[in-house]
């Protein structure tokens, strides 16, 4: 059986650098800096009071007061980015045949935020012991998933991917794998995030993974950055509309770039820390480009997971060497978390859209907040501090999560 050829058509995100695609682009090409002190709660317990939250944002804008309800926060976000992707795309110009287009949604940790908030309320009493009905559909991992389908009448294959911070990166890897076998036309891909919460700022924060750089949020998120102390946790939602090739330019579509190959590995090692030489980084990237028929010479950009923590900030390049060689040194790598924070599940997607939009524009984001070298990271172009002219064909995006999940998606340069 012959695979299909899988193309993106539409694009959509939520981010804290813009509440849109192109406020989105904008903002990474810019330098901008999504970090600041914490407005949802009183964070003056903890040893971080910063992260990258969303600005500007009203769900009512996007949903109605009746319908938030029902939802938690992470499918609000998913909603607007899968709304604006399905718009961008032209999907109710017509063209689709709804039996025939899916979603498969991602998320690191779900509901967490009406978790929270309803276990917290039965433990001082307010509901002594009632629960909402609505508590478990706001709250089970796969329910953006459903929500989008029901809100678009998509009745193609249906679920959640749940990698940790790879999540979204997975949903985009499964989407693309159901479209090259047939079984789709077309495929919402994507994932979501709300974790700015007591929980997730205290859970993360005691592990020793956030930065608590509290008196200048705006440069806390420092990847391969000497003085990293951890990751600014971000919130938001990113996704794609993937559609196959034939079905796109038969509809007249706009195509952003070709995705051409996917890699997926298990580092094996430990729960929360990377493999010290990247073997299970080198494995995705490997079968990313092999999958796409490319060479590692090919490669011209790569978008990597760069989250500003200690350790991973070293294997990775680490592991880029170790693939590539002396042609890791001609790669424009760099790491939009720097600008974002860390979106956790819904970071491999936003960072996915960056790729292409890279490809697109022929414009390489930088890496912001880079002040002194570390000796201990391989030298490699990390596009420090502004952003840069080149032609990118061929690029990789890296996500990586807890448990050890590796996850590299490759796109190429659309030219038929």
């Amino acid at each position: 059986m012959a695979l299909k050829r899988v193309v993106v058509t539409g694009v959509g995100a939520l981010t804290p650098i813009g509440n849109n695609v192109g406020e989105l682009w904008s903002s990474l090409v810019g330098g901008v800096s999504g970090g600041g002190p914490i407005t949802r709660f009183d964070a003056s317990r903890f040893r971080c009071r910063i992260a990258a939250e969303l600005k500007d944002f009203d769900p009512l804008d996007y949903v109605d007061r009746k319908e938030l309800r029902l939802l938690d926060g992470y499918t609000v976000y998913g909603i607007v980015a899968a709304d604006e992707a399905l718009r961008d795309a032209g999907f109710d110009h017509g063209g689709f045949d709804k039996d025939r287009v899916g979603v498969v949604w991602g998320s690191g940790m779900g509901g967490v935020t009406s978790m929270q908030d309803e276990i917290a309320d039965y433990a001082l009493g307010g509901r002594n012991p009632r629960f909402s009905p609505y508590w478990v559909p706001k709250v089970i991992i796969d329910i953006c998933a459903g929500q989008l389908a029901i809100r678009h009448g998509l009745r193609g294959p249906n679920y959640c991917t749940a990698a940790a911070c790879a999540s979204s990166a997975a949903a985009i890897s499964d989407a693309f794998n159901l479209i090259r076998l047939g079984k789709a036309d077309a495929m919402v891909a994507g994932g979501s995030e709300c974790a700015v919460t007591e929980v997730g700022i205290g859970g993360f924060g005691n592990m020793r993974a956030l930065s608590t750089r509290n008196d200048d949020p705006a440069t806390a998120s420092r990847p391969f950055d000497r003085d990293r102390d951890g990751f600014l946790l971000g919130e938001g939602a990113g996704c794609l509309l993937l559609e196959e090739m034939g079905h796109a330019v038969a509809r007249g579509a706009r195509i952003y770039a070709e995705i051409t190959g996917t890699g997926l590995s298990a580092d094996a090692w430990h729960i929360t820390a990377s493999h010290p030489d990247g073997a299970g980084v080198i494995m995705a990237m490997r079968e990313a480009v092999r999958e796409s028929g490319m060479d590692l010479a090919d490669v011209d950009h790569i978008n990597t997971h760069g989250t500003s923590t200690p350790i991973g900030d070293i294997s990775e390049p680490k592991a880029i060497v170790g693939l590539f060689g002396e042609h890791a040194g001609k790669i424009a790598i760099n790491s939009t978390k720097s600008m974002t924070g860390h979106l956790l599940g819904a970071a491999g997607a936003v960072e996915a859209i960056a790729t292409i939009l890279t490809i697109v524009n022929g414009v390489v984001p930088p890496t912001i907040n880079h002040f002194n070298d570390d000796p201990e990271i391989p030298a490699l172009d990390y596009t420090f501090n502004q952003a840069r002219r080149r032609e990118v064909r061929f690029a990789l995006s890296n996500a990586f999560g807890f448990g050890g999940h590796n996850v590299c998606l490759a796109f190429k340069k659309w030219d038929c």
